[in-house]
C-alpha cells in the first residue's frame, strides 16, 4: 500500500481541509451549507475532492488527501452518519471554553450503521498512487462537540466514540488509506482528561490497523475565538507539554502539530523524541504566504529535534477559512521549502 512518495525524505502533507469551490459551498466559512442537493451535491462533491487532488499535486504535495471538500466540518459531518444522535434537538455549549455553538444532542446509544468515508476514499483512491491521509475526528474531540443527554459522562460517550471510530478506520484502510489522522484539538485544553483516558481512548480507535496513526494537535483554525484565545496564552505556548509524555509512549505513530508564527517552544519536541512528526510549517490564521525560506527556517529548527527520516512537512491546521489562492500559494511554500532542506540533508 506504500507508495515510494512516502519513502522521501521530508514528505509533505497538509493537515487536513482545503478551500471548497465557490459553487459548492460559500467561500472562506466554516460550517458553510451546501449549494447543491441529491445527485448534484454527490457529483459536486467529487468534481471538488478532484480539484483538491489537483492543487496538492501541482504544488507538489507527496501525501495527499480529500481536502475534506466532502464534509462540511471536521466533526459533525462524520456524528451526522451515527444513530443515538438528534440533529434536530440542539443546545448551546461552549466548544474547548473558547466559544459558544448550537450543537445536537445524543439521546441513546451511540452507534455506526454504515461506513461513513469509505466511498470517498474509494473514489479518492482511484484518482491517484499516491500516499492518502484521512482525517477523522479524535473521541475527545467528538465530545467536546455535543450536547450528552443520555450517557452522562464524558469518557463513557468518548469510549463508545473510540469504538466506532475503529470501525470506520478499518474500513478505511482496507479501501487503500495509508494514515488514518484523527483530529484531536481538545488535547490543547482538557489536560486532566487527556492524561486519564484522552490517549487510551484513542489507542482504542486506532486498535487492529495496519496502516501507520496519526493524531493531529493544533490551537485552530484561523476564526477569531480561536485567534482572541491565543492572545490569552501568553508568550510561551506549553500546552504540548501535558500530553506528549504519554503520547511518546502511546501506540501512535506520527504526531501533528503547529510550530509556524505559534509561541510553541521548539523544544517540546524533544518530548516526543523517536516519533514521526508533521511539523507545521504554514501558519493557517494569516493571508500572508510564507517564502520558502521561512518554511525552511521552522523545519531546520525542528530538526534539532525530529531525526530527518521522521519529520514530515505541514500545515498548523486546515485552510478551509482561506482564499483558494492564498492556500494555493502556502502549499507551494511548503513544497519549496522541504525541498531547500532537502538538498541541504543530501548535500
Amino acid at each position: 500500500m506504500t507508495t515510494p512518495a512516502q519513502k522521501r525524505l521530508l514528505p509533505t502533507s497538509t493537515a487536513g481541509s482545503l478551500p471548497k469551490p465557490s459553487w459548492l459551498a460559500q467561500p472562506e466559512t466554516l460550517w458553510s451549507p451546501w449549494k447543491l442537493q441529491d445527485d448534484e451535491l454527490i457529483a459536486g462533491k467529487q468534481d471538488a475532492l478532484r480539484i483538491a487532488l489537483q492543487e496538492q499535486q501541482q504544488t507538489g504535495i507527496d501525501i495527499v488527501s480529500d481536502g475534506e471538500q466532502t464534509r462540511q466540518h471536521f466533526v459533525t459531518t462524520f456524528i451526522e452518519h451515527l444513530s443515538g444522535v438528534d440533529f434536530e434537538k440542539r443546545k448551546t455549549v461552549r466548544i474547548r471554553n473558547r466559544y459558544d455553538a448550537s450543537v445536537p444532542t445524543v439521546v441513546g446509544p451511540v452507534s455506526r450503521q454504515k461506513p461513513v468515508f469509505v466511498d470517498d476514499v474509494k473514489f479518492l483512491r482511484q484518482q491517484t498512487n499516491q500516499p492518502i491521509k484521512w482525517a477523522l475526528p479524535g473521541p475527545m474531540t467528538m465530545i467536546d462537540t455535543l450536547y450528552d443527554d443520555h450517557y452522562q459522562s464524558r469518557e463513557k460517550l468518548a469510549w463508545e466514540f473510540a469504538k466506532i471510530l475503529n470501525q470506520e478506520a478499518k474500513e478505511l484502510e482496507a479501501a487503500g488509506v495509508d494514515i488514518i489522522q484523527f483530529d484531536e484539538p481538545a488535547f490543547n485544553v482538557f489536560f486532566d482528561d487527556v492524561n486519564d483516558w484522552g490517549i487510551a481512548c484513542l489507542e482504542r480507535a486506532i486498535e487492529g490497523l495496519k496502516c501507520e496513526t496519526a493524531v493531529h494537535i493544533c490551537y485552530g483554525y484561523g476564526i477569531k475565538a480561536n485567534t482572541d484565545w491565543k492572545k490569552t496564552l501568553g508568550s510561551e505556548w506549553r500546552q504540548y507539554e501535558e500530553a506528549f509524555p504519554k503520547l511518546q509512549q502511546s501506540n501512535i505513530d506520527i504526531i501533528s502539530l503547529e510550530c509556524h508564527n505559534s509561541q510553541v517552544p521548539i523544544e517540546l519536541l524533544e518530548l516526543i523524541r523517536g516519533k514521526k512528526v508533521m511539523v507545521g510549517a504554514i501558519d493557517v490564521a494569516s493571508e500572508t504566504i510564507e517564502t520558502p525560506e521561512e518554511v525552511a527556517q521552522t523545519l531546520r529548527q525542528a530538526l534539532q529535534f525530529v531525526d530527518a527520516d521522521k519529520l514530515y512537512p505541514c500545515t498548523n491546521c486546515g485552510m478551509a477559512p482561506l482564499p483558494r489562492h492564498i492556500a494555493r500559494g502556502k502549499l507551494n511554500a511548503l513544497s519549496a521549502g522541504a525541498q531547500i532542506v532537502r538538498q541541504e540533508l543530501c548535500s
